[in-house]
């Protein structure tokens, strides 16, 4: 029979083991755990046939036909698995533990492999995952500071120097803003974020600071986990303060690869905050070529914002550091010479 082990079992003993997800390939976009390979029981259409036989006439009726759908593959799926686990050394897993992962853990230990099953599945790591992001407490350190000001380089270049770092707009493909979409990968689901965010959490050092940049909840259409929110609220914030001419030029070479049409319809997504006569300031600005006028009006804008929300949420500690070059290793290199815990409010 297949050994069954716990979430928790499984990422301490055997986390080095493939993890074959045998749900459909819509619940696996909807999200997975990080790493596992989806090996479909069931095509999406198939689940939904069953899934309705199920509710109209019963487990047994149910159970014959997923039989009827599966038994003429069940070949195929062997050689598959041969081919992606060599080794025969796997875990498997569904929605809850249930029947269609201990199905394919039976057939693959019948076929020589050494099988386990994720007791409670996919809904289990769920649980495990929001749980975590509220028991594992880590020493957080925010750096932000107003739009343009590097905040993302400056996290990357912590992070070349050995920092502990987690990159949340990496991670959501977007950097936040209305223009945030621009050149980015489509995002993922709000919970497949959570899977990935929780997997470089988890393997964070307590003992050391772990940077993050300052954000909304949401970023894009993704948002912060509740538990990780949270302690960002509560932990010490580094604010770069970087002169606005720089910060301009800093829009302008990272936005002004991107065409008139795409930065306009950025700037119409913040239309109704930013005003009609700045907007078509804005856009005739990029229509003349003027980028830096239109990343000037750009700042006024969301400078305004970023100083609203820090007045309405002031953290517990602000550190500000003034980087009048501009230079993000200098800027680095210093949040690594700041002495620890910050205990103290410098403004």
């Amino acid at each position: 029979m297949p050994q069954v082990l716990t979430v928790s079992a499984w990422i301490d003993r055997y986390r080095d083991l493939p993890l074959l997800d045998v749900r459909t390939p819509a619940e696996y976009t909807q999200g997975h755990i990080p790493h596992a390979i989806n090996f479909p029981l069931f095509s999406n259409e198939e689940r939904a046939e069953v899934g309705t036989i199920y509710k109209q006439e019963g487990p047994q009726e149910a159970l014959l036909r997923g039989l009827e759908l599966v038994g003429p593959r069940m070949a195929q799926m062997v050689r598959k698995a041969q081919q992606l686990v060599p080794r025969r050394r796997v875990v498997v897993h569904c929605w809850r533990g249930g029947q269609r992962s201990g199905s394919v853990a039976w057939l693959l230990e019948r076929a020589g492999f050494e099988t386990y099953t994720l007791k409670g599945g996919y809904k289990a790591w769920r649980n495990y995952v929001l749980e975590g992001f509220h028991q594992m407490e880590r020493p957080i350190v925010l750096l932000g500071g107003r739009t343009g000001s590097g905040k993302t380089a400056v996290l990357h270049e912590l992070a070349r120097l050995g920092a502990q770092v987690i990159d949340l707009e990496g991670l959501a493909h977007h950097k936040g803003s209305a223009f945030g979409g621009l050149g980015q990968a489509p995002q993922p689901t709000t919970e497949q974020f959570e899977n990935d965010l929780f997997e470089q959490w988890r393997q964070i050092d307590p003992a050391r600071p772990v940077w993050i940049e300052s954000e909304s909840r949401a970023i894009g259409r993704v948002c912060i986990p509740e538990g990780l929110w949270e302690q960002m609220r509560r932990a010490p914030y580094v604010r770069l303060l970087v002169p606005f001419p720089l910060r301009v030029s800093r829009l302008v070479a990272e936005y002004g690869q991107f065409s008139p049409d795409a930065l306009i319809a950025a700037f119409r997504k913040i239309q109704k905050r930013l005003g009609g006569q700045w907007l078509q300031a804005a856009i005739e600005a990029i229509e003349a070529g003027k980028l830096d006028q239109a990343a000037a009006i750009a700042l006024r804008y969301y400078d305004k914002t970023y100083d609203y929300f820090l007045e309405k949420h002031p953290p517990p500690t602000l550190v500000e550091l003034p980087v009048d070059s501009g230079d993000v290793v200098e800027a680095a290199r210093a949040l690594l010479h700041f002495k620890w815990p910050l205990e103290t409010t410098a403004r």
